[in-house]
C-alpha cells in the first residue's frame, strides 16, 4: 500500500494496516485520497462501476451504500464514506458532468448530512467556477529533442493518453506549457518511454503536470555514428 502511495505520489499518506482503523502510523489527506480515487477510477472503470450501486445483497443480508449524494445528484457516481473517531465523518465523492469529472474529499465532518453537504457544494462549485479541456492528444508530437548516437538525430516526444487540463473558467489563454526535457538523451529509446515532464502554469503556479513519452523508436546508430557522436559529447 506504502509502495502504491509513493507511486501516486501521495506525499502525506502511511498505512501500518489494511483494514483502515485507526493506527498512529495509519493517516492521511484529503488531497491524497482524491489522488488514490482519481487514479482508481482511471485504471479500474469496471471495477468502479458498482460503487454507483446503491445496494447489494450478500449471503442474504442487503447493504446500502451510504454515500447520500447518489440519490440526490445524478452526476454522482462514487466514491466512498467512511468514519473513525479520529478522521470522523468522511466522503470522497466523484461526479461526471458532460466531459468532466470532478473528486471533492471532504475530511472531519461532524455528522452524515454535514459530509453530505459539504461535498454537494464542493462538487457544485467546482462545475460551476472551473473546466476541463483537451490540450494534447495520443501521438500528437509536443515537443522534439536531440538523441545522441542514434540512427536518428532527434526523436518525437508527446503523451501516452489524451491529456485534458482543468482551470478556471475564462483563463485557457493564459495557460503556459513549460517542458523539461534531459540534456542528454542516448539511444535506444522505446516507443512509450518517459523522456521529460510537460507542466502547465497559471499565473506561475504549476496546475497540472505530465509525463512526456517518446511517440516512436530509435534504435542505435551505425558504429561510426556511435563514436562520432561519442566524441561529440564530450566536446560539448
Amino acid at each position: 500500500m506504502n509502495q502504491q502511495a509513493k507511486r501516486l505520489q501521495m506525499e502525506n499518506s502511511s498505512f501500518s494496516n489494511s483494514t483502515g482503523l485507526p493506527d498512529p502510523d495509519t493517516y492521511s489527506t484529503a488531497h491524497d485520497l482524491a489522488l488514490l480515487s482519481s487514479a482508481f477510477i482511471r485504471d479500474f472503470p469496471d471495477i468502479y462501476k458498482r460503487f454507483s450501486e446503491p445496494e447489494y445483497t450478500y449471503n442474504g443480508i442487503r447493504q446500502y451504500n451510504r454515500n447520500r449524494l447518489l440519490k440526490r445528484d445524478s452526476s454522482v457516481d462514487g466514491v466512498k464514506t467512511g468514519y473513525t473517531k479520529a478522521a470522523k465523518y468522511c466522503l470522497v465523492a466523484s461526479a461526471l458532468r458532460g466531459d468532466m469529472r470532478l473528486v471533492a474529499a471532504v475530511m472531519g465532518g461532524t455528522s452524515d448530512r454535514e459530509r453530505t453537504e459539504a461535498s454537494q457544494t464542493l462538487i457544485n462549485y467546482g462545475f460551476r467556477f472551473f473546466e476541463s479541456r483537451k490540450v494534447y492528444g495520443v501521438g500528437e508530437e509536443i515537443a522534439t529533442a536531440k538523441v545522441w548516437k542514434g540512427e536518428a538525430p532527434e526523436i518525437s516526444l508527446g503523451v501516452a493518453s489524451d491529456l485534458y487540463v482543468s482551470m478556471p473558467r475564462g483563463k485557457h489563454n493564459e495557460i503556459e506549457a513549460e517542458i523539461e526535457i534531459p540534456k542528454t538523451i542516448e539511444a535506444p529509446v522505446a516507443s512509450g518511454q518517459a523522456i521529460g515532464v510537460l507542466h502547465f502554469k497559471l499565473e506561475e503556479r504549476v496546475i497540472a503536470s505530465a509525463k512526456l513519452v517518446a511517440n516512436r523508436a530509435v534504435g542505435e546508430g551505425s558504429i561510426f555514428t556511435r563514436a562520432l557522436d561519442d566524441v561529440l559529447m564530450r566536446l560539448k
